[in-house]
């Protein structure tokens, strides 16, 4: 009988090798950001600010934690960027704060359109915005290079991926997949299964009642929820739903199973970057938690 666990550590290692080998960064390097700019970083940067908490988490994931100089308002992990200078958030950037801090490459979403006004400026910035389930590895890689830190990069890949791999061979056979409705804002909002958030959905258990077709992060028609009948609801409160007209008929409301989620595992739901497999494995203990005791 063919046994799969030498061919899996075999894969591993050979990953983990090459991980190991990895070949620093040569600059000057030039690279394609996400507002379809071309960037050149003429040595490696080593005054860096980042005005996205994903980015933030990665960069200290990559082990360039020192190079930070400034970040954003809402960077606040790991703890030691709580300590840095802010610099706004992405819709209200402290322009002339940046410019006093003398970055030499700033990591900006692809909105808020602060690269226009920097680059003015003669700052170097590079658009990094992970949206995807796969942009979480590519930027990843991407922020690697940039930083010449491509060896950690491909380390901390390969642990998220073991982590989210975990999580999965517990929910993959499960018997049951509860139809879930994932409300991230009370307009309401919600998840589409295409999204980073509803691809970790599905990952941990749980059928998405949201279309595809109506796009990744879509405002939706309460009614829509009502005719869909979840058997869970996720992120908002139950005397919440119970005052909405129709709701009192689904499913989760009359069994309960209406959930809000803690604010901590929120906050990591909601940034695509290393701290996803945590993510994926609090939202699974939600979905699953017959799986966890």
């Amino acid at each position: 009988m063919f046994n799969p666990r030498p061919t899996l550590i075999l894969a591993l290692s050979g990953l983990l090798a090459g991980a190991a080998h990895a070949a620093p960064t040569r600059y000057p390097l030039t690279v394609t950001d996400d507002l379809g700019r071309k960037v050149t970083v003429k040595a490696e940067p080593m005054r860096v600010i980042s005005v996205l908490p994903s980015n933030t988490e990665t960069i200290c994931a990559l082990g360039a934690c020192s190079k930070l100089i400034g970040v954003d308002t809402f960077s606040d992990f790991p703890a030691q960027v709580t300590k840095l200078p802010r610099v706004g958030g992405l819709y209200d950037p402290n322009i002339e704060a940046i410019i006093a801090l003398k970055p030499d490459l700033v990591v900006v979403s692809k909105y808020g359109k602060l690269a226009e006004p920097l680059t003015r400026a003669g700052i170097n910035v590079v658009a990094v915005n992970p949206e995807s389930y796969d942009d979480i590895f590519t930027k990843t890689l991407l922020l690697g290079k940039i930083l010449n830190r491509q060896t950690q990069a491909q380390q901390v890949i390969t642990t998220v991926k073991r982590d989210v791999a975990r999580v999965e061979v517990l929910t993959r056979n499960v018997k049951s997949k509860p139809l879930t409705y994932f409300e991230i804002d009370p307009n309401p909002y919600s998840i589409g299964p295409n999204s980073f958030m509803g691809v970790l959905l599905t990952k941990a258990g749980a059928r998405n009642v949201i279309p595809a077709a109506l796009g990744d992060f879509p405002k939706v028609d309460p009614e829509l929820i009502v005719k869909s009948n979840p058997a869970l609801i996720l992120g908002v409160d139950l005397r919440t739903v119970q005052g909405r007209p129709g709701w009192k008929a689904i499913q989760a409301v009359k069994t309960g199973r209406v959930v809000e989620i803690p604010m901590d595992l929120n906050t990591v739901l909601g940034r695509p970057g290393p701290r996803i497999g945590q993510a994926l494995l609090g939202l699974a203990k939600i979905v699953h938690p017959e799986l966890f005791k």
